[in-house]
């Protein structure tokens, strides 16, 4: 292991939708790639909002991506001991100071900012009295240098520089003693040994204010990387109709985590021209070298073609375990279903190139499970009556006789039929693929019948035979 330490440090007060996800990867991608650690942290001082319905689905979803840790989960509100002893130690230094200004003089202070067109921070009003006010609970805020700048030398942006007087003094503990974002963020990041930063650039403003209280805490500031955002295809903020739902929406919906992965990566990162990676590609290639600075467009459709791709290229094994509750979810299968390898191995190799989400790929392992379907009322009106119920009877009979059954076998009887009655495989096919799907969409009916099974197929036969009117 190197010494690189990464965090994911969500707030609790939704989902993990697809921005929060990414930052995610991109850590977890650096740390792998690095041979370093990730930490997990929960950011749950904002204790009105932050519930455990959503912590839970927060590690849900990143363990459904695949995203481990190597350590944490540490939930913030487990933590105010530390929090304290280091605002009483900034205390103590100087570089923090008791504000007793009400929220009624700071209210006229913005107003008369706003007025005269200045920044509406605060006016440092009680920096330099040390006096405490009678009967009123001050908040803490830091120190900000009020002259000279920073430099934030950026991996994804590069350097950037801010002029120290426009900081504002900022609170680090409320009146209550609750401790702020911006202190509890260091004083974690410094506790942990966290040498890197990645995080969106909404968080970019926050980087000079948090890099002056590392040091005043004696620690040396974490490199930063801030991604651009990612916006929907109108080019504007993400929002539901564009697809910022929750990751585990993605998992309902059909997607694979790997697609989700290999999406997620590429919206701002590069490798080359390369479009479709495995997550071992992924941790082998990823570098934030090739990490553009440029917003990301969201576009569902990349996202649907990715996990078509990964779904044709899921060994048969792994995708057992992915499809197994999509077809519960169907009523196919029950818990513990366990399909012999091979067959499963022959029907998966059937419908991948068809399939664009799992949801419809269990939908259409149906008619290799179930011999009860339903028949399309179109397709039975079709191609199940009197015209073609003799037809049927000569393919059952004709199947019977089969004794080896697999494609060839299966093509070879079914040209004896068309021979017969001198007619074209069409003619045989579609009221047969009706039979045995239910529908006039499938496979190639030789490789269908051929994973049905004889006897299935005898079953369907005789059942399709039956609705003939």
């Amino acid at each position: 292991m190197s010494d690189i330490k990464v965090r994911f440090a969500p707030s609790p007060t939704g989902n993990l939708h697809i921005g929060s996800a990414r930052t995610a990867l991109f850590n977890w991608l650096f740390a792998r790639s690095q041979g370093g650690s990730f930490v997990l942290r929960i950011e749950d001082t904002d204790t009105a909002r932050s519930t455990d319905e959503f912590i839970d689905g927060i590690l849900e979803g990143m363990k459904w991506m695949g995203l481990d840790w190597d350590e944490g989960p540490f939930r913030q509100t487990e933590r105010f001991d530390l929090y304290k002893k280091h605002i009483d130690d900034l205390l103590k230094s100087g570089d923090a100071y008791y504000c007793y200004c009400s929220p009624e003089e700071l209210d006229v202070h913005r107003k008369q900012a706003m007025a005269e067109g200045k920044p509406m921070s605060y006016n440092r009003k009680c920096r330099d009295s040390k006096e405490p006010v009678e009967g009123v609970k001050p908040v803490v805020r830091f120190a900000m240098p009020l002259d000279g700048s920073i430099v934030i030398d950026d991996m994804i942006k590069g350097k950037v520089t801010f002029n120290n007087e426009e900081l504002d003094d900022l609170i680090i503990a409320r009146s209550d003693g609750t401790p702020t974002y911006n202190l509890v963020v260091v004083a974690d990041d410094v506790d942990m040994g966290i040498t890197h930063v990645i995080r969106g650039e909404d968080h970019l403003n926050n980087t000079p204010k948090q890099a002056h209280i590392y040091r005043a805490l004696g620690s040396e500031t974490p490199r930063f990387a801030h991604q651009s955002l990612i916006l929907g295809p109108d080019k504007g903020k993400m929002s539901k109709r564009h697809g910022a739902t929750s990751v585990l929406d993605y998992r309902e919906a059909g997607f694979l985590p790997s697609a989700l992965m290999n999406y997620l990566a590429r919206l701002g990162w590069s490798h080359g021209d390369q479009e479709i990676f495995t997550t071992k590609e992924l941790t082998e290639h990823f570098s934030m070298k090739n990490v553009g600075t440029s917003a990301s467009i969201y576009d569902k459709d990349k996202l649907l073609w990715l996990n078509a791709e990964h779904i044709k290229m899921t060994p048969p094994e792994e995708m057992l375990g992915h499809l197994t509750p999509y077809l519960i979810k169907e009523g196919l299968v029950e818990e513990g279903w366990s399909p012999e390898p091979e067959w499963f191995k022959k029907a998966l190799a059937t419908l991948v190139e068809r399939a664009k989400d799992l949801n419809e790929l269990a939908s259409m392992m149906r008619y290799y499970i179930k011999d009860d379907y339903a028949f399309d009322d179109m397709a039975k009106k079709k191609f199940l009556n009197e015209n073609t119920k003799p037809i049927l009877e000569d393919i059952l009979t004709a199947i019977k006789g089969v004794t080896d059954f697999n494609e060839e076998a299966i093509e070879a009887t079914l040209k004896t039929v068309t021979e017969k009655r001198e007619i074209g495989l069409g003619k045989v096919a579609q009221p047969l693929r009706v039979a045995m799907t239910g529908g006039t969409a499938s496979p190639g009916i030789f490789e269908v019948l051929a994973v049905v099974g004889k006897d299935s197929t005898i079953k369907r036969l005789e059942r399709a035979i039956e609705a003939c009117a």
